[in-house]
């Protein structure tokens, strides 16, 4: 990534999350715009790295990043993409921002579902602000979202440490956490790992696995998820606990992860 590409682009949370919007399109809302993606399109929602997308951008349409391109012309990615590239380009305007795995309570009632967002530091104010660079006009309206995106409510959207500890007290459901048809205790925990390795400055794709991962409650090391919650619900207060966690082996990011959605490994 040059620093040309992202030159002439507005400044501030809110004038990037539109840029993100104008370039990216969600893999599973697609149809709602109208677009029916191609096997290649699907393909895209398996790029890692903003190079990468960046890159896809730059080859179907050589106009400046601020250009919003059509719907069907747009980078194909799930709700990492988006946090991940709106937290890119709020770094490179000097503002500091990562990318956060966690669940968002605006898409199914009573669920809390698998989705990540942008965390960026509010100087002004001085706190962590949460904002869905996904979330459109058209998705605000599609999914009936009542609050403001640009800061978005810490109950609205969990950060997976904070989902983790509430369900570790009994004070929400594990199955109420999940995507799809997998739900539970496994999940929050796989996300826990997720966040931990993204507030170390490898976001993953949420379908990626690795690990001390698993698929089933009675293999989770709760020991260990317990130890990584508290770091992610609190990810400033302690930063070389931090970098310890994220550097043992059964967290670290690995040569190559299970891509659960392909059924496949992949280098990273």
């Amino acid at each position: 990534m040059t620093a040309p590409t992202l030159d002439g682009l507005p400044r501030g949370p809110a004038a990037l999350a539109g840029i993100v919007q104008g370039l990216l399109i969600h893999e599973h809302i697609a149809g709602s715009y109208g677009v029916d993606l191609s096997q290649e399109q699907h393909g895209q929602a398996h790029v890692r790295s903003v190079e990468g997308i960046l890159a896809g951008i730059k080859a179907r349409d050589p106009a400046p990043l601020a250009s919003a391109r059509a719907p069907a012309a747009r980078q194909v990615g799930v709700c990492s993409h988006f946090a991940l590239m709106h937290a890119t380009l709020l770094r490179a305007q000097g503002i500091e921002a990562r990318a956060r795995c966690g669940f968002g309570a605006y898409f199914e009632t009573a669920k809390f579902v698998d989705h990540w967002v942008t965390e960026y530091w509010n100087a002004a104010e001085k706190r962590w602000v949460l904002v869905d660079s996904q979330i459109d006009d058209h998705q605000r309206k599609l999914f009936g979202v009542d609050f403001d995106l640009l800061d978005v409510p810490r109950d609205k959207f969990l950060v997976a440490g904070d989902a983790w500890q509430l369900c570790r007290e009994g004070k929400l459901d594990p199955k109420q956490f999940g995507v799809m048809d997998m739900w539970g205790l496994w999940f929050v925990g796989s996300n826990v790992i997720r966040d931990i390795a993204s507030l170390a400055g490898r976001t993953m794709l949420p379908w990626d696995v690795w690990g001390a991962m698993t698929q089933h409650d009675t293999e989770l090391d709760l020991a260990l998820i317990d130890r990584l919650a508290a770091l992610s619900a609190a990810p400033d207060a302690d930063p070389a606990a931090l970098r310890a966690a994220y550097a043992d082996p059964r967290v670290t990011v690995p040569a190559s992860v299970f891509n659960a959605v392909l059924k496949r490994v992949d280098a990273v």
